[in-house]
């Protein structure tokens, strides 16, 4: 693999070492590893490795900078055919993320920090994949920015064992305590505690000397002035030794008694105690962040509160003058690395990562339409499965659809858009957008083509957007298909997009898969009404939504159709939505014959398990109709104001009672004539029945 890790910059320090180390690995096992940064005393170590360092100011936050610096990186990607971008810290994250958006190449990132909740700091989840050092960075970019569980891999840091040998801890100056503190000098790192502590113990042990290894970034020079002031204001600076940043740290650390690490914050890691540990120095660690995760208390180290120099005062002295103590957390310390933290293990991990990152892909459908038109999303659903068998893939649905995909086993997950309560209004969107960019799409196939759905689409910030070039904000794709003048045939339409993905159109039946409970509920519906499984069964639904009243046919024919197919010993159940009871009631009252009300009684998946029931199933273009379909039900479909090449499901069995009306289709939802449903006789649709019942 071509691997590309950009970070700020390659001087001294935890995040660069790990870079450095895990860059070195990928070239010795046979990938190209590049590295972006502003350069540092570790570039060296960097080429002799065999990796090739571009030095670009990617530390810089100038948002001009940023910009070239995206052009810089977009050229690089290319021109090294880069497979992964790996980003290590938040301005290289914003260069790195664009860019990689730019050529289409997956990005990743690092999270070695505990980031404040800042804009700034966001693109540190918007990773395919993001890694995290410890359990509490996880938990952290989880709650506080939103990323979703599925995309955290927890891999801590690790140490060169080839470097950090250990040394028996009886190699340590057994009078002349030598007590060390290795890493940035920030207000974060807790020096003023620490050598407050230190200022507690010079009396008792007046030959104690400290290393402070390190230095101040520099933006924060001031603040080792006034750790510096601080060591001689407590009396201390004669024993206190500011050594700067090293390139021997390992040597240094073998000379040590402790390394104390001081910090008072959410420590992302400290990759200082593994080094530690590696050896066979003792560690005392304030209990903070991810430090749990790697020191044991009393058993690989000792833990002691933050911002408390009493305790580490304590524990300092305790663990010198323990020397039974000290020689059990030296070897607990070097086996706790060997065990968990190596080079090999974190940079197998990583590997790990990055291909789960290249071989799997997430995928979102966009279809929010009514529920008929979720039905009739099923083929391609099923058909992006089958060219994608390995991918994550989810649909966002109104709230009204969730049970129709609730149970598709094409899908790892359906998402819910609430555009009619939770999620109406201008700031509706805003909330599903944030929920879905949880999931890093790496593509999003629009089969919804309106506008709210390709807003919807371009905010997923996915780098392959497709669907239909139809005026309607469709410059926020990068796929487009052009429309057709002619009706197309529903499912036809939705694989033209397809197609932009080599999904050719093969098996366009739909499905729905009811529950056993379903079934079981329509089983005890059915014998609460004497209804035998040898009878036949007809279902008939009344209308369509309360906005295509134009889709509705007269009352009376549907009494007098019911009253002619029960003359022959045929059961006819009404069905429809709670808002049709008041219709069914009539039609009761209308009819001679006794009929089934089902109106109001049956979710659509029980609704579902009832039509598998029927022989036929009439119903107007509506979603009883494609339910039917999916059902494999025989249906006769009636068709006034809407088109039959455009919205008819396709079917096994089926017969299209449409009257000829030079006025239809019109789509208008409201008519005061209703020719187009009125002129359908009760014979042509009794005669339909007849057919499918024969055949």
């Amino acid at each position: 693999m071509n691997i590309l890790q950009i970070l700020p910059e390659l001087n001294v320090g935890g995040v660069e070492t790990g870079t450095v180390d895990f860059a070195r690995y990928l070239v010795k096992n046979g990938h190209k590893a590049i590295v972006v940064s502003n350069g540092g005393d570790l570039v060296g170590d960097l080429e002799q490795a065999g990796v090739l360092h571009y030095k670009l100011p990617v530390h810089e936050k100038s948002i001009f900078t940023i910009i070239k610096m995206i052009k810089e990186l977009t050229l690089i990607i290319k021109k090294e055919n880069i497979d992964i971008v790996h980003a290590r810290s938040r301005v290289p994250g914003w260069i790195g993320f664009f860019a990689a958006r730019n050529t289409g190449t997956i990005f990743l990132t690092t999270c070695h920090g505990h980031y404040s909740k800042h804009f700034l700091s966001k693109v540190m989840g918007f990773g395919k994949l993001v890694i995290v050092p410890s359990n509490v960075i996880g938990r952290h970019m989880i709650e506080d920015f939103g990323v979703h569980h599925q995309r955290i891999r927890l891999i801590p840091r690790s140490v060169d064992l080839e470097k950090f040998t250990f040394s028996p801890y009886d190699t340590r100056p057994k009078t002349g305590f030598i007590v060390g503190m290795i890493g940035r000098i920030t207000p974060l790192k807790g020096h003023a505690h620490f050598l407050k502590a230190i200022s507690k113990l010079i009396r008792t042990l007046p030959y104690l000397k400290v290393w402070i290894v390190g230095d101040s970034p520099q933006s924060k020079k001031i603040y080792r002035e006034e750790v510096e002031t601080l060591a001689r204001r407590l009396g201390i600076s004669h024993c206190v030794q500011f050594l700067g940043n090293r390139k021997d740290i390992p040597q240094i650390i073998s000379k040590l008694n402790i390394v104390v690490l001081s910090t008072v914050t959410e420590e992302a890691f400290g990759r200082v105690i593994i080094e530690s540990q590696a050896c066979g120095t003792p560690v005392i660690a304030t209990r903070v962040g991810g430090v749990v995760d790697v020191v044991e208390d009393g058993e690989t180290g000792i833990l002691v509160p933050p911002k408390d120099p009493d305790a580490m005062a304590s524990a300092i002295l305790k663990l010198l003058k323990d020397k039974t103590l000290a020689e059990k957390l030296s070897l607990a310390g070097r086996k706790n690395v060997e065990e968990k933290f190596t080079i090999e293990m974190m940079s197998t991990e990583t590997l790990k990562v990055y291909q789960e990152a290249a071989s799997t892909r997430n995928i979102l459908v966009i279809k929010i339409g009514a529920l008929g038109d979720v039905i009739l999303s099923i083929p391609s659903i099923r058909a992006i499965r089958k060219k994608y068998p390995e991918a994550k893939i989810y649909c966002l649905v109104g709230k009204e659809s969730r049970p129709i995909l609730q149970r598709c086993p094409y899908l790892n997950g359906i998402i819910i858009y609430d555009y009619k309560e939770k999620d109406k209004g201008i700031f509706g969107p805003i909330n599903i957008i944030k929920e879905l960019r949880k999931y890093y799409f790496d593509m999003v196939i629009d089969l919804q083509n309106n506008r709210k759905s390709h807003l919807i689409s371009f905010s997923t910030m996915s780098s392959s957007r497709y669907g239909y070039n139809n005026r309607k904000f469709s410059f926020l794709l990068n796929h487009k298909v052009e429309p057709t003048k002619e009706d197309t045939p529903p499912i036809e339409h939705q694989f033209r997009t397809l197609g932009l993905l080599g999904i050719a159109k093969e098996d366009t039946s739909l499905e729905l898969w009811p529950s056993e409970e379903d079934e079981e509920y329509i089983r005890i519906l059915l014998e609460s009404e004497w209804v035998s499984g040898k009878e036949k069964i007809i279902g008939i639904n009344l209308g369509a939504s309360k906005r295509w009243l134009t889709k509705c046919w007269p009352l009376e024919n549907f009494a007098r159709l019911s009253d002619r197919l029960s003359k022959e010993n045929i059961r006819v159940i009404i069905t429809g939505a709670q808002d049709d009871l008041g219709a069914a009631s009539k039609i009761q009252k209308m009819a001679t014959s006794k009929l089934l009300n089902f109106a109001g009684k049956t979710s659509i998946m029980q609704l579902a398990a009832l039509i598998r029931k029927c022989s036929v199933f009439i119903s107007a273009d509506s979603a009883p109709l494609h339910v039917a379909a999916a059902m494999n039900t025989p249906i006769v479909a009636l068709f006034g104001p809407t088109s039959p090449q455009r919205h008819m499901p396709p079917a096994k069995k089926a017969v299209v009672v449409k009257a000829n009306v030079i006025c239809s289709p019109c789509y208008k939802p409201k008519c005061q004539k209703m020719d187009c449903m009125n002129q359908i006789s009760v014979d042509e649709v009794y005669m339909a029945v007849k057919k499918l019942i024969k055949t």
